[in-house]
């Protein structure tokens, strides 16, 4: 293999295989809704708006208006992801490569959230929490390494925001977000390199722990028509965030913007209230990565690489059932339409999702309380094609996964 065809190949490779971008675990894309477990057992659904505790800020900065105690929430959320890789066909059949379904991985997604009401027109609030984030690792003995290895991939959002009530129907609000994010990427070559004169197990790529810092914002609005019913319509906007590891190597990575809008109605002289958000989610943004000053004779300089990626929404609809003083049951459904169009990866297992979940509170007295969420999220067959690193492969990936949530809320 000539010099200037093992940098081409390997810009290819480099390119292809440092995605950042399965979301094996929540959502579309490589977005994480982890912010409660109590939008984890309705699916997220009027969760701009409904305000049961202080997550809320979260999703609408606005809603802290409709707290008249101060609010704390704190709790975590379990992540497993459950990922098929099958009907592989690697170079033309020419190395035989088996179903695997091990691919996924089972994380942790702490969160917090404080709000303090300062009158009846002003409140303010912080939180901590995860927005974006995935995992996939292949086993080191995988044929057709070369699309596969380790993608690690998690950031945090630290947040500070302000609401303001005009009146008995307007709030409004907005808050910074300063979002710390962190990386690691390895793959090395496979089976089907060998005809191409690279040894199995080359490194091709190690990335490990590469971290930054950016800035980004939130804005949001709740119209109240009475005590039984309101709406609440949010905007966020995700910055690029560059991660640099330790050899001077960087990763650009552009965020998506979202906005929301969700509504709540509890019906009249009964213990049932309906609920439901409509989510958009700016992947059309999403046009490339860029890599600059990569070391290990990978690429010198900078190599930005095409993704294509297309807008992604999230329809959810949920019923709550206040069923005494001491228990709230809840349900909801989504529909997670994919970020991903034709270009496709079996280290991104992305696909239209539906979620199916279910939760509770347990009011331990009339100022705390507990809740727990569950959700079975179904993703559906993606047939993928891989041809940039030059060992063509075709194969069909699957990707559900299983959420839990566990949180602790109190009034003050």
């Amino acid at each position: 293999m000539t010099t200037n065809n093992t940098r081409l190949f390997k810009k290819s490779l480099l390119a292809v295989t440092i995605t950042l971008a399965s979301s094996q675990a929540m959502a579309a894309g490589f977005q994480l809704n982890a912010q409660s477990a109590t939008g984890i057992g309705r699916a997220f659904a009027g969760d701009a708006v409904i305000a049961d505790n202080a997550s809320v800020m979260a999703r609408n900065p606005a809603a802290m208006a409709l707290f008249d105690k101060t609010e704390l929430s704190l709790g975590f959320e379990s992540i497993t992801s459950m990922i098929e890789v099958k009907d592989v066909e690697y170079v033309g059949g020419a190395i035989p490569v088996g179903d695997t379904d091990d691919v996924g991985d089972t994380s942790i997604a702490p969160n917090i959230h404080l709000i303090v009401p300062v009158n009846d027109k002003f409140a303010w609030g912080v939180n901590a929490y995860s927005n974006f984030g995935t995992k996939t690792e292949f086993d080191d003995s995988y044929p057709a390494a070369e699309y596969g290895g380790l993608t690690d991939v998690k950031s945090i959002n630290f947040g500070l925001a302000g609401s303001y009530r005009l009146n008995n129907q307007w709030s409004f609000g907005a808050g910074l977000d300063l979002i710390y994010g962190q990386g690691t990427m390895k793959r090395s070559s496979g089976a089907g390199m060998v005809l191409a004169g690279v040894p199995v197990g080359t490194p091709l790529l190690n990335v490990d722990e590469a971290d930054g810092w950016a800035v980004g914002f939130n804005v949001g609005t709740v119209y109240e028509l009475d005590e039984n019913n309101r709406f609440g319509l949010s905007y966020r906007y995700s910055p690029e965030i560059t991660a640099k590891d330790d050899k001077g190597q960087e990763i650009t990575l552009p965020l998506p913007d979202i906005a929301e809008f969700s509504g709540y109605h509890k019906i009249e002289d009964t213990k049932f209230a309906v609920h439901y958000s409509v989510q958009w989610i700016g992947w059309g943004d999403f046009d490339q990565i860029e890599f600059e000053n990569l070391s290990q004779g990978l690429i010198q300089g900078t190599y930005n690489k095409e993704y294509q990626w297309q807008d992604g929404w999230h329809y959810a609809i949920g019923g709550t059932y206040y069923l005494n003083d001491t228990w709230t049951l809840r349900t909801g459904y989504m529909y997670d339409t994919s970020a991903q169009d034709e270009l496709t990866s079996i280290s991104v297992p992305d696909s239209d999702r539906q979620w199916l979940s279910a939760g509770f509170t347990y009011h331990i007295d009339t100022a705390s309380n507990v809740d727990f969420g569950f959700t079975y999220l179904l993703g559906d067959d993606v047939d993928v094609t891989e041809t940039s690193s030059g060992t063509p492969l075709t194969a069909t990936t699957h990707a559900d996964a299983i959420l839990l949530g566990l949180q602790y809320s109190r009034s003050f």
